[in-house]
């Protein structure tokens, strides 16, 4: 089993943070280019959700099936955990933290990876793709801080 941690801050609300990490439509815009999904349920993520779906890397390589069980999704704390396999992945335990920070949050993520002997090929993988998520992440928080801006400003 391989570990895999990384942290990113971003000069947003942590509540705003957390509501794109746990968004699906926002996971299938961060993973563009990188993984493609089929079957992605619609709204954010919920404890005990159970999800079926097809991932394709890059969106070229044939599709696999992958399932993720949600063992929690905590809106107060800010905290998801999720058990998931497939794509040759025998284990992928995710756990998902929001903190606030003085001007901003942080988002941190831990993934727990056996793939028997390609687990250091696949915690590289993971380290590439949620290191990956961060700057696509932060283009979403300016857009909806674009359009909270716009509203506000047709609001008046």
């Amino acid at each position: 089993m391989r570990v895999v941690t990384l942290s990113h801050d971003y000069p947003y609300p942590p509540e705003k943070v957390w509501s794109i990490a746990t968004d699906f439509a926002a996971l299938e815009e961060v993973m563009r280019g990188r993984i493609a999904f089929s079957g992605l349920p619609e709204g954010r993520v919920r404890t005990g959700q159970v999800i079926d779906v097809g991932v394709s890397m890059f969106g070229v390589l044939p599709e696999q099936p992958y399932h993720m069980e949600v063992l929690e999704c905590d809106d107060e704390a800010m905290l998801l955990r999720s058990s998931e396999l497939g794509a040759g992945v025998k284990e992928w335990n995710h756990t998902l933290k929001v903190t606030p920070l003085e001007h901003g949050a942080r988002l941190s993520d831990r993934i727990e990876i056996e793939a028997g002997f390609l687990t250091p090929l696949y915690a590289a993988w993971a380290k590439y793709l949620y290191k990956a998520r961060h700057a696509p992440r932060l283009r979403l928080l300016a857009g909806d801080a674009a359009l909270a801006k716009k509203t506000l400003e047709t609001e008046r």
